[in-house]
């Protein structure tokens, strides 16, 4: 995703708040039923090269977890916090399963 509409349509739907990340998700209700990500890493993160880590990591978090547990016709959007790029990747792996979970129920 890339407008800025998405982004601030995804921030009234649902919301989870983990150590690494906040995982926004939300029902886009158009009958298409693809799955898309959006992230965000501000500027308070860190530098340039501290931010792409952080997204790299959140791509690479979502190739492996959305497609059995993200759900479909939803927007997900990752935003990352402070202790985010120093958390190990496993760690990070098991709170978006976590925060998905939790959305679910």
């Amino acid at each position: 995703m890339s407008r800025r509409a998405d982004f601030i349509a995804a921030n009234r739907g649902l919301r989870a708040p983990m150590p690494g990340f906040v995982l926004l998700v939300r029902n886009r209700e158009d009958g298409n039923s693809a799955m898309r990500l959006g992230i965000t890493v501000t500027k308070k993160i860190g530098g340039a090269v501290v931010r792409n880590r952080m997204k790299r990591r959140f791509r690479a978090l979502a190739r492996d977890i959305l497609p059995t547990a993200g759900f479909e016709g939803a927007d997900h959007i990752l935003i990352g916090r402070a202790g985010g790029v120093e958390r190990d990747f496993a760690q990070l792996s098991a709170e978006l399963s976590k925060a998905l979970a939790k959305l679910r129920r």
